[in-house]
């Protein structure tokens, strides 16, 4: 095999995603009218043959395009979840647009190039390759954040993205030169070898710009400023797609920079990461106690959960590792779960998104308020819901390196985190009922079903995706 087929073999899912939006893009412009709904379906096929793609084994690891990109376990493993919930976004995303009137074919064009700029980012082995997925990823997502172009919160919600995005970018940008300027290399193998003995503070400042720009793209303390106003302000699918194949993709940059590019300095990135952890977890648990909106509180609810995966990042070992990929996919199918709820909720031809418009849901639907219950209780992370055995290896692995103080202030927070996720438990099945919700699309029903039979029976059955992850996290070591 030559080594430009061979390259094309292992980046065949981005191929497909580039070509595939190039093509929709032309189509979308040549053919009459705005609207067309071909052009949804096409791509929510391209995201499922990619989705596919994820699962033909390949024999080994390979650097490809001048060790620019990486092919692994692990790539693969957060690959398959960033276009599951890019995938799943795009399909709940097609009723919403259409009664909002913004059922446009530049959206399932821009979802195909942010998902390929979350791919590139997952793979990405230096620092250009990063920056480069990174902007990619991000510059579509300012643009779908403020897609909704006659409400004023969308419009709100693009600028103030857009405006700290661009901050942490130049950032990310200014720490990578950084650690170029003193490591000689951009390559992640290459800091690793230029950091072994005495680490100039120059590298120090770059790590924490470095860290600070991914901070921001995980929507962590204290980079999390814009996360309410985005999620309350986007269009709902959007929010979706924010919350599940965005983190996705900004964890696991986060952890293949950290794993391999820092391993000689672990002392200065554990301080960050448990920093960011501790006030990820407190303000993500007492923040959210006030919201009424059922977007805030998601918004407030998935800066807590990224304080706990970082739990498992912090102990810097393959069992941390492997905690985080396990939090993350059990966090995706709870993150998309709760946003079908939401899409389920309109009233009047209008959609809803005040906790109490849930009010008495048990008594007019009521398979869909068990599976919200149900979703609710497992973000609690109440036992045997899958919510509880993510929290469970993230602890578990902070507990084997030592991380006491850590692992218990995990534990409090998600103890206070209980309150607004058992208060919404109690509107749905206690409070005088609102008015009854319209019937919603198939696909979201779909969603939300599924989503909350893998939380409920997800202790049935848990050895494929603990032997993925495991075999994920043992190839970054």
């Amino acid at each position: 095999m030559t080594p430009l087929s061979f390259a094309f073999a292992h980046s065949l899912p981005e191929i497909l995603l580039a070509i595939g939006a190039l093509c929709l893009l032309m189509l979308g412009v040549f053919k009459s009218g705005g609207r067309d709904w071909i052009i949804s379906e096409l791509a929510i096929a391209i995201l499922g043959v990619a989705f596919l793609m994820m699962f033909v084994e390949l024999k080994e690891p390979a650097l490809v395009y001048d060790g620019a990109f990486i092919d692994d376990a692990f790539g693969r493993f957060m690959k398959a979840l960033a276009l599951g919930g890019a995938l799943i976004s795009l399909l709940m995303s097609r009723e919403f647009m259409a009664r909002e009137g913004i059922d446009l074919f530049e959206f399932p064009v821009l979802v195909l190039l942010a998902t390929l700029g979350m791919l590139m980012l997952i793979s990405a082995h230096n620092l250009i390759a990063l920056y480069l997925g990174l902007e990619l990823m991000s510059l579509a997502l300012y643009v779908i954040a403020a897609f909704h172009r006659h409400n004023v919160r969308a419009s709100e919600a693009g600028l103030k993205y857009f405006v700290l995005g661009a901050l942490s970018s130049g950032m990310l940008l200014y720490g990578s030169s950084l650690l170029y300027g003193f490591a000689g290399t951009v390559s992640f193998p290459g800091i690793a070898a230029a950091l072994k003995g005495n680490v100039h503070l120059g590298v120090i400042f770059g790590l924490v710009f470095v860290m600070a720009g991914l901070a921001f793209k995980m929507s962590v303390v204290p980079f999390h400023m814009w996360t309410p106003d985005v999620y309350e302000g986007a269009p709902t699918p959007v929010t979706a797609f924010f919350a599940s194949a965005a983190k996705m993709a900004a964890v696991a940059v986060t952890v293949r920079i950290i794993i391999t590019a820092f391993p000689g300095i672990e002392g200065q990135w554990r301080q960050i990461i448990v920093f960011m952890s501790i006030l990820s977890m407190a303000i993500g648990a007492f923040a959210a106690i006030g919201q009424t909106n059922i977007k805030r509180l998601m918004a407030y609810s998935s800066i807590g959960h990224m304080g706990f995966a970082l739990v498992g990042l912090a102990a810097g070992t393959e069992k941390g590792v492997n905690g985080v990929l396990m939090y993350m996919a059990i966090y995706l199918v709870m993150t998309l779960g709760t946003f079908a709820a939401i899409l389920s909720m309109r009233t009047g031809g209008k959609y809803v998104e005040s906790i109490h418009d849930l009010a008495g849901l048990s008594r007019s639907r009521k398979g869909m308020a068990f599976f919200l219950a149900m979703m609710m209780l497992s973000l609690a992370g109440i036992p045997p819901l899958a919510g509880f055995f993510a929290k469970w290896y993230a602890f578990a692995a902070a507990i084997d390196a030592g991380l006491y103080p850590l692992a218990v202030i995990g534990m409090l927070s998600s103890v206070v985190a209980c309150f607004y996720y058992l208060r919404v438990v109690k509107i749905i099945y206690l409070d005088e009922p609102a008015a009854p919700f319209e019937g919603v699309s198939r696909e979201v029903t779909a969603v939300m079903y599924l989503a909350g039979a893998a939380v409920v029976l997800y202790w049935v059955f848990p050895g494929p995706l603990v032997s993925a992850a495991t075999a994920a996290a043992k190839s970054l070591f």
